[in-house]
């Protein structure tokens, strides 16, 4: 196809506002898809994405259209993830297009992640074309979300499309539009081929299958081309485009997307944003490239110790699509062996944990999760501390280092003050407003990535009643007063309960832990206590009362001493038992605790 009758573009926009319906209308009308193999959220091929109304990952398709001026045009589609914590790849997607279509919900209006999108196509310079979607429900407010588009975008509202994906209202004009106004791709002036690589995934028969833009020159089967990040040069084996399957084409040329299969047994081989080039003339790499690293760490270990193996090669399965997820193997005296898993942030933690639930049916248990701090050791050494177990002892730090977020929280005017109660809850301060509209503002402020882990997001859905959103981006680290918080029970510290936390929160999540655990752990023949320690000073107490056999039963009248002595041999008793037994805490009991 002649380059200038190529368009590549993307859909962008929040969560849940309608972009995989309008893909599947495109795929649709254009015919790549009869009316036979249509289903809904095509693209979406995991169930826990059509359940969830979520893109996981994104989906490039080529698509054949005949415009209106009588020519035919093929459109490259790359449906990209809509969540904060992919946004690394929706960035790379986004950097092989040259527009994109920002679609925005007419009954909800621009949230948080409409903000991000739209600033990272800006970043790309793309042609955006503003798409204001599910028009046909009763509460829509197309005329509000024009003057939204205007001044909180700067997109003038006279582009935008109405469209309908779900009747199928304005699937033409949307088309037309990309005809229109994105750009045919240009060729760069580099002397050989030039291809990004924005995605790839595992087939069990041909290894590793990277998605590819080229940028230059052509790519064909039996080639050898290199991948500057990785260094290591491969023959091609087979390219081709998706129509949503993979089909094999003889080669993809400057402007195309598809895919590249090379027999690449690795996926860390292939990196997202690497730049493929020709191995014996070599360009330059493509701009915008960076090493992807976890900032969320969590511990997985099997309920049934037997699973290990099965969890073992189920997270590698994992690890092979999603080039993102890292783990390594580690131990827990309470929990015996297991991995320790690092995650983008708290989504990716929970759509990992869900597919190994359900894909391989493992049951699993996580531990508390935690983020990657800086310590500085009184000697000067710097090291990055992932497992409240190897934080050094209070006496040989000098300073902890907590990594921060930039938040970009959207509400209604009537809930500013319960937002910014919550985010001084969460150690956090507002920096500056904006005023959206005459209901909305953004809050923009500095949070601890520590404090918006557990249940930041759910909190502001229901202090909002589901109208409040939230985007983040990670914003450098920042000293704190953080403390490793212990729970002894009977004198032993049990690691798998160890965090870490800031010392003016310490005493109330010890107490919360110490309760909880004071429920779960079964009593014995003597008293158990249950202390929350910081850096050995105890902060909060909890007792599990002694199972007690009642010892003077026999005795039936005469003197009171007969009692005491009784009883005071049952104490005794008791004691020695106290010194030479150990709790055995059950399995269920960490299970417990740790989903609470």
């Amino acid at each position: 196809m002649d380059i200038e009758r190529i368009r590549n573009f993307s859909i962008i926009a929040h969560i849940d506002h309608g972009k995989t319906t309008l893909s599947d209308r495109l795929l649709h009308r254009t015919g790549t898809i009869t009316d036979r193999e249509m289903e809904n959220q095509l693209l979406d091929s995991m169930d826990l994405e059509k359940e969830r109304g979520i893109t996981i990952k994104a989906h490039p398709v080529t698509m054949y259209y005949t415009a209106a001026d009588g020519l035919e045009y093929e459109l490259n589609l790359i449906d990209t993830p809509g969540h904060v914590d992919f946004s690394y790849e929706v960035s790379r997607s986004l950097s092989a297009c040259e527009g994109a279509l920002l679609i925005v919900d007419a009954a909800q209006g621009v949230e948080a992640q409409t903000v991000a999108n739209v600033n990272l196509a800006h970043n790309q310079n793309l042609a955006i074309i503003p798409v204001i979607n599910k028009i046909d429900l009763p509460h829509a407010d197309v005329d509000g979300v024009k003057r939204q588009l205007e001044e909180i975008l700067a997109i003038p509202a006279d582009e935008a499309v109405l469209a309908s994906a779900k009747e199928g209202i304005g699937t033409e004009e949307v088309l037309e539009a990309v005809v229109r106004h994105v750009p045919p791709p240009k060729k760069t002036d580099a002397p050989s081929l030039q291809a990004l690589v924005f995605d790839s995934y595992f087939d069990s028969y041909r290894g590793v299958v990277a998605m590819i833009r080229v940028f230059n020159g052509n790519i064909r089967a039996g080639m050898n081309v290199k991948m500057m990040h990785s260094n290591k040069v491969v023959e091609v084996k087979e390219v081709g485009s998706f129509n949503p399957k993979p089909y094999k084409r003889d080669a993809l040329v400057a402007g195309e997307t598809g895919y590249l299969s090379a027999n690449i047994k690795s996926p860390t081989d292939v990196k997202i944003g690497d730049t493929l080039t020709e191995s014996r003339n070599p360009s330059p790499s493509l701009p915008g490239f960076k090493e992807l690293k976890p900032m969320v760490f969590s511990g997985i270990y099997p309920i049934n110790p037997a699973d290990y193996e099965h969890l073992k090669s189920n997270l590698a399965k994992l690890q092979l699509n999603d080039s993102a997820f890292f783990y390594q193997a580690e131990s827990s005296v309470a929990l015996g062996f297991g991995f320790r898993c690092g995650f983008l942030g708290l989504l990716h933690l929970e759509i990992i944990q869900e597919r190994l639930r359900r894909e391989f049916n493992m049951d699993i248990i996580a531990t508390y999760p935690s983020v990657v701090y800086k310590v500085v050791t009184v000697r000067g050494e710097e090291t990055e501390i992932d497992n409240p177990v190897h934080l050094p002892e209070p006496n040989f730090i000098a300073t902890i280092s907590e990594p921060m977020v930039k938040a970009y929280l959207m509400c209604p005017n009537e809930y500013i003050g319960d937002m910014m109660n919550l985010t001084g809850e969460k150690r956090g301060v507002i920096q500056e407003t904006e005023t959206l509209d005459s209901g909305r503002v953004i809050l923009i402020g500095r949070i601890p990535l520590n404090e918006i882990l557990i249940d930041f997001h759910d909190r502001i859905k229901s202090i909002t009643r589901g109208y409040g959103s939230l985007d983040y981006e990670h914003d450098g680290y920042e000293p704190a007063k953080m403390a490793k918080l212990d729970m002894l029970v009977n004198g032993d510290p049990v690691d798998a309960f160890s965090l870490i936390t800031h010392r003016d929160k310490a005493e109330q999540r010890g107490r919360a832990l110490a309760a909880k655990l004071k429920e779960v752990i079964p009593a014995q023949q003597y008293k158990v206590a249950i202390q929350a320690a910081v850096g050995g000073k105890v902060i909060a107490r909890e007792t599990v009362s002694a199972l007690r056999k009642d010892v003077t039963a026999k005795c039936y009248g005469g003197d009171v001493t007969r009692k005491r002595k009784l009883l005071e041999k049952q104490k005794e008793g008791k004691k020695r038992m106290k010194s030479i037994g150990s709790v055995n805490i059950p399995q269920q009991a960490f299970i417990e605790v740790l989903k609470a």
